[in-house]
């Protein structure tokens, strides 16, 4: 009977990695394909993987609260000659813990020499993360400063990364952060209380410092949102005042594709589709589930899919279909009291739309000829500054708010 190996899935277009949380089998154990077999959680998601077909468990190599990058071994699983000839196995694999299988060159043919014991046994795949585009983006990105190969080699040791050090002072030249700096700053760590970081937080992280390495620039304007509270009043199912900014935005932006465009190189990337995503808080983060064609969906319709969106992002149950990423996204800071701010875009979106709280306040009519109340927020607009500019943020700002004065049309 074939041994064949259970592999970390590739669980999202962007997912590089997961961290198994719970293990549902156990060795010796007859299994069924499509049991789940493993519960992981990644940087958007908690999901299952599931059996690819039916088998007996002979080794699990995957351990709790550990990450495995995607086409690492997991679990070896005996099956029928027919289940793993129809997975493109025509023999039993080595074992997890053999080499890789590009073996090594001969001494001869090499320009340095090496000793046995420098050979890497036990090979799992490294993650390299990709964005949506399929352009390399590395997880640990860093800023843009000097940093010795020595102590280089004692952040990678520890997993830290140039951002981590910015409240160091630096005692070398030119206030260059030396190792003798770094040291002492770890051992004052030491008498501070130090928790571990969840997953999502890293992940947040870690975009936000991809994100940072571009220019990037936020306009606001204010928008008058009684239209669009007087429609959701006599609509059913009620949209939430994001949905109404969500497909204002893309029908903006289906108007002018390339201001939700990607400058790559010399060459600005349109988008295939007007595809917006918006910020959900969940545990110790945000996910940002997407919706797709929105252009081409009318808002009632809208309504279901984005509620029930919400609730899977809340219980960190979103499908892999809407973790791909979208154009842009759409955040409702405004439900927690905040006026004003500057989100920062994804590292793969070049655009994030926010709303702020809405209050009532005075604005002269030239209708009547008098100050009538009306309920006012802010929209503010951050981007990336390579690829549009303040007047073409603008008027987007101002199409956006033209839009939603006719919410019947959206």
């Amino acid at each position: 009977m074939p041994t064949i190996p259970i592999l970390m899935p590739q669980l999202g277009e962007s997912i590089a990695e997961a961290t198994i949380v719970r293990i549902l089998i156990e060795p010796g154990q007859q299994i069924d394909a499509g049991t789940d077999i493993f519960e992981v959680e990644t940087n958007k998601a908690t999901m299952a993987v599931s059996s690819p077909c039916a088998g007996h468990v002979s080794a699990i190599t995957a351990q709790v609260q550990k990450s495995y990058a995607v086409g690492s071994n997991l679990a070896s699983f005996d099956v029928s000659d027919e289940d793993a000839l129809s997975m493109g196995f025509t023999e039993s694999p080595a074992p997890a813990q053999s080499a890789p299988p590009n073996s090594m060159p001969s001494a001869d043919s090499l320009h340095f020499q090496f000793n046995e014991e420098d050979n890497i046994t036990g090979y799992q795949p490294k993650v390299e993360p990709v964005v949506g585009g399929a352009l390399p983006v590395p997880a640990g990105a860093t800023g843009a400063s000097y940093i010795s190969p020595r102590m280089r080699a004692r952040m990678n040791e520890l997993g830290l990364n140039a951002s981590d050090l910015a409240g160091i002072a630096g005692t070398g030249a030119g206030g260059r952060v030396t190792v003798e700096d770094f040291e002492n700053f770890l051992r004052g760590l030491e008498q501070h209380r130090l928790t571990p970081a969840s997953p999502m937080r890293i992940a947040v992280a870690d975009s936000m410092r991809r994100s940072w390495s571009r220019p990037l620039a936020t306009v606001g304007s204010p928008v008058i949102l009684d239209a669009i509270l007087s429609h959701r009043k006599r609509t059913n199912p009620k949209p939430g005042p994001a949905l109404y900014i969500i497909r204002a935005l893309a029908l903006a932006l289906a108007e002018n594709t390339a201001v939700a465009g990607r400058l790559i190189g010399s060459r600005i990337v349109h988008p295939r589709a007007i595809d917006i995503g918006f910020a959900v808080e969940v545990d110790d983060g945000v996910l940002v589930p997407v919706l797709r064609e929105v252009e081409k969906t009318p808002l009632v319709q809208l309504v279901p899919t984005y509620n029930k969106l919400v609730e899977q992002a809340r219980a960190r149950r979103l499908p892999m279909d809407v973790n791909r990423p979208g154009i842009a996204t759409v955040t409702n800071f405004g439900t927690f009291g905040i006026v004003w701010a500057t989100p920062i875009p994804l590292p793969e979106q070049n655009l994030v739309l926010g709303l702020g709280a809405g209050s009532k306040v005075p604005r002269w009519s030239e209708e009547v000829k008098q100050f009538i109340p009306v309920t006012e927020a802010e929209l503010t607009l951050s981007f990336d500054h390579r690829i549009l500019d303040g007047g073409g943020a603008g008027r987007l700002l101002a199409r956006v708010a033209q839009l939603l004065q006719e919410p019947e049309k959206l």
